[in-house]
C-alpha cells in the first residue's frame, strides 16, 4: 500500500484547486404566519415586479472567519439557527460541507450537528458537577468514539485552549473565561467543518473576552472555519468578513482579511497540538 506524505497531500490539493465552500446558501427564506400576518424573518431583496422575497444567497469558504451582525429582529439569530441545523428554512437550499441538509431527516440532522458543527454559546452550557475533561469527551461519546481515543482527543483540545492544568476541575471551580474555553474545546474536539459561535463573549469580562477571542483567532489561523454571531463592533473586528443584516436582508458584506485556507487533517492537528497563547498569559 502506498502511503501519502503530508507534502504529497498538499500538492494534490493544489492541483485539484480550491476546496468547495463549507456553507452554500441559495435563496434562503424563513417566514412565520400566513397572509397579511406573514413575518419574513429572512427574506433577502424583493422582486421589483412582484415584491416577493428573493431570499438570502451567500457562500462561506473553508478557513474563513465570518461575523454576522445585526440588531434585535434583524434575522441574525434565524440565520444562525438554520446554519446550525436547529431550524429549517421556509424555502431555499442549504449545503453544509457539501451535504444538502434539506434532504435529511431528524436523525441525520442530529448526526450533522454532532460531527460537522461545533457550537459555542453565550451561556457555556456546561454540565454541573462534571470535570472539564468529561465535558469535552461528551460529543465524542455521542459519536461512538472509544474511551481511550476520547480521552486523548479531549486532552489535546483542552491543551489547545490552555487548560491542561484544569482538566479535573468542575464548572464551579473555573472562572467564566475558563468555562467558555472548556466550551470552545468541546466544540472543536470533533474536528467539525464549522465552529458556530453565538455571542460567545456576551457573559465575559473584558480580559476573558480577549482570551476567548484570541483562542478563536488562533483556531481560525490554523484553517478552522468560524461563523460568529455578535452585535459588538469590537468582537466583529476579529473577523475576516463581516455580514450585516437588517430586516432579514444582508445589507453589507465587507472583507476585512484574507481566508486562512482549509484546516489540516485531524491526525495532523492532534500530532502537532500546541497551546494557543492567551492575552496576558494563562489564568
Amino acid at each position: 500500500m502506498i502511503r501519502r506524505t503530508r507534502k504529497s497531500r498538499a500538492a494534490e490539493e493544489r492541483r485539484q484547486g480550491p476546496p468547495p465552500p463549507v456553507i452554500q446558501v441559495h435563496r434562503l427564506t424563513k417566514s412565520y404566519g400566513h397572509g397579511d400576518a406573514t413575518v419574513h424573518a429572512l427574506r433577502g431583496p424583493s422582486d421589483p415586479a412582484t415584491g416577493e422575497p428573493h431570499g438570502v444567497t451567500l457562500d462561506i469558504e473553508q478557513g474563513d472567519f465570518v461575523a454576522v451582525m445585526g440588531s434585535s429582529g434583524s434575522g441574525k439569530s434565524t440565520l444562525m439557527n438554520i446554519l446550525g441545523c436547529l431550524d429549517v428554512p421556509t424555502a431555499g437550499r442549504y449545503l453544509l460541507d457539501g451535504v444538502d441538509v434539506g434532504h435529511l431527516d431528524e436523525q441525520q440532522l442530529s448526526l450533522v450537528r454532532n460531527r460537522k458543527i461545533g457550537f459555542i454559546f453565550q451561556s457555556f452550557n456546561l454540565v454541573p458537577r462534571t470535570t472539564a475533561l468529561a465535558q469535552v469527551e461528551l460529543p465524542l461519546a455521542y459519536a461512538g468514539v472509544r474511551a481511550a481515543e476520547r480521552r486523548r482527543r479531549a486532552e489535546a483540545a483542552l491543551s489547545l485552549v490552555g487548560l491542561e492544568q484544569r482538566m479535573d476541575h468542575k464548572p464551579n471551580e473555573l472562572s467564566g473565561g475558563q468555562q467558555q474555553r472548556v466550551a470552545v474545546a468541546r466544540a472543536l474536539v470533533t474536528a467539525p467543518a464549522m465552529l458556530l459561535a453565538d455571542e460567545p463573549t456576551g457573559n465575559l469580562d473584558s480580559r476573558s473576552t480577549e482570551e476567548v477571542l484570541n483562542i478563536i483567532d488562533g483556531l481560525n489561523a490554523t484553517g478552522r472555519t468560524v461563523v460568529l454571531i455578535t452585535h459588538e463592533d469590537e468582537v466583529a473586528a476579529h473577523a475576516k468578513r463581516v455580514l450585516r443584516l437588517v430586516d432579514g436582508q444582508v445589507v453589507s458584506d465587507v472583507r476585512q482579511g484574507a481566508v486562512a485556507g482549509p484546516p489540516p487533517l485531524l491526525a495532523d492537528t492532534l500530532a502537532t497540538t500546541r497551546q494557543i497563547p492567551l492575552v496576558g498569559g494563562p489564568r
